[in-house]
């Protein structure tokens, strides 16, 4: 008999029980599926036998391992119907490209026909394969062999991403004969998969999943057409620099070519600001620009390099952060734990900066306020503003594409951008980096050089932060003018070496750990760079530090 503690309870079971078996005992007090194990602090399929002494918890989808295991669950299934219904001879590339809203927008190429009807078909085989409940097995072989396998399936990009790995076997999942490499854990068969539609959209098909939230309930989509744009423009700057994904990267970096990508990269990012400063400058009757985006998105250097871009046009910006229109601390509204919330509109002073805002439209001089962070309440240091023919105020905070912050503001006066970090990158076809990951990262480095933070205080952080963008700012984005990429396509190789030495310092017995031993597992794929080659106007440099600007 070998002994467990199991979700707090202690047990005995047979040697050689599966976690399933286990899995099932304990199902009823969970409100869906158990997807995955926490055994002893380590995340283990339920495959895996239950070894003496172990503690074990359960995840389902609920959790960010199981939701992360079910997405990438559905994807191989997925895999298996698109190769099975239009054939591995009809097809060059199956590319996951990226996620918007809660679909993850999936572009088949070949020689084949793409229409509706084709896409029912694939979903119709996905809910086959669901019904029949057909185990995902899992074999693990050395590099080299994996590295032949995927030639050999002209699965050039996962052989190319192989080819930098220091790691000596891979672990390969297959439904029926169809193999592929993901990246993370799958469910033990694909009778866990009941939830997700799939359906046409632009010149592919979106995947639609549950979220987090309700695991059960697979939401409509909701048309994001500005979104879907700037997405497909990355996809197809990162193909034009040939830098599609993380072992092409890593081939430019081997070759000593990272210092012209950078330069490359930057220049497009400059383009695109002088294009937008054009927009405006285009304009006279614009007199607010308002700039918003989720966190880590590079919104203050984006700022200051729009402002320098509308001078070499002509115009004389003045930039206001929103944070100083902040209520005293005192006032400010609370969460559900009594926290202080300053990601809602509430704890902001909205009535007086519209009539700041009004009054310097109208020619008025105006004193401004800055908010000191410190003592937790609105100062006024003489900094006064009157606007001049060429004037224009550049504003960034999260709610600036919220008409309720700007509600006296005449919509002809303004100019609304929303920037966020679009990862362009993907491991592999298959494995996308999701947009998120690559803003955490960014965070984690920041924080911990800017306010002494640790990788586990800001990964603890980072869901609120991610419950405040989803109600904050993402509704808004559709209505900005612009949208504007802040992702780097190199810039995971340089914060690889920021972010490392942080999150190995996440304690292995904290609720944070397997977050951060999960992004330690993501940054491996990287070669590292040296940072020394940056611009010191890069948005990068918000992160890493050594920027020109006051960030």
């Amino acid at each position: 008999m070998i002994h467990l503690t199991v979700e707090g309870v202690e047990r005995d079971y047979e040697e050689g029980t599966l976690l399933k078996a286990v899995s099932e005992e304990f199902q009823h007090q969970f409100p869906y599926d158990i997807l995955l194990a926490v055994v002893d602090g380590k995340l283990q399929e339920l495959h895996k036998k239950v070894k003496e002494g172990s503690c074990v918890s359960f995840l389902t989808a609920q959790d960010k391992p199981g939701q992360q295991t079910y997405q990438r669950s559905a994807i191989l299934i997925m895999m298996k119907a698109i190769y099975d219904v239009i054939g591995a001879e009809n097809l060059t590339r199956v590319s996951m490209e990226f996620s918007i809203g809660n679909g993850l927008f999936v572009d088949p190429e070949g020689t084949f026909e793409w229409n509706p009807e084709l896409v029912e078909q694939i979903k119709a085989k996905m809910q086959e394969y669901v019904e029949r409940k057909i185990p995902i097995m899992k074999r693990s072989v050395n590099t080299d062999e994996a590295v032949e396998l995927f030639h050999k399936h002209q699965m050039y990009d996962k052989e190319l991403l192989f080819k930098y790995r220091r790691v000596s076997r891979v672990n390969l999942y297959s439904i029926g004969g169809f193999e592929d490499y993901y990246y993370g854990y799958m469910v033990q068969n694909t009778g866990y998969v009941r939830y997700f539609d799939l359906q046409p959209y632009q010149y592919g098909m979106l995947l639609m999943l549950p979220t987090q939230e309700n695991p059960a309930f697979v939401p409509k989509f909701k048309e994001k057409e500005k979104l879907f744009h700037v997405l497909k423009e990355a996809e197809e700057w990162g193909r034009k620099l040939r830098v599609g994904n993380v072992g092409a990267l890593n081939g430019l970096i081997s070759n000593g070519q990272m210092n012209e990508l950078i330069l490359v990269q930057e220049a497009l990012m400059e383009k695109k600001m002088g294009d937008i400063a054009e927009m405006i400058a285009s304009q006279p009757n614009k007199k607010i620009v308002m700039i918003a985006g989720p966190s880590s998105s590079g919104k203050t250097t984006f700022s200051h390099r729009l402002s320098i871009q509308l001078r070499a046009k002509g115009l004389v910006p003045h930039p206001i952060a929103v944070d100083d229109y902040f209520v005293n601390r005192v006032d400010s509204p609370r969460d559900e734990n009594g926290n202080y919330n300053y990601e809602v509109l509430e704890c902001l002073d909205i009535k007086l900066f519209n009539e700041n805002m009004t009054d310097l439209l109208a020619g008025k001089t105006v004193e401004l306020p800055t908010y000191n962070f410190i003592k937790g309440e609105r100062e006024y240091r003489g900094d006064r503003l009157t606007l001049g023919p060429e004037d224009i105020l550049v504003i960034e905070g999260i709610h600036c594409l919220n008409e309720r912050l700007s509600y006296s503001l005449p919509k002809e006066n303004k100019f609304k951008i929303y920037i966020s970090a679009l990862t362009q990158l993907n491991i592999d076809e298959h494995n996308r980096i999701p947009t998120t990951d690559g803003r955490l990262i960014r965070r984690i480095v920041r924080d911990a050089r800017t306010r002494g933070a640790s990788a586990q205080d800001t990964i603890r952080m980072w869901p609120s932060v991610r419950r405040g963008e989803e109600e904050n700012i993402f509704p808004y984005q559709e209505d900005a003018d612009v949208m504007f990429n802040s992702a780097l396509v190199y810039e995971l190789a340089i914060l690889k070496q920021y972010a490392e030495p942080v999150l190995f310092n996440v304690p292995r017995d904290s609720a944070e750990y397997l977050e951060a031993k999960r992004l330690l597992k993501f940054m491996d794929y990287f070669l590292g760079v040296s940072s020394e080659d940056i611009p010191k106007n890069s948005i990068l440099r918000e992160f890493i530090g050594g920027s020109c600007f006051k960030v």
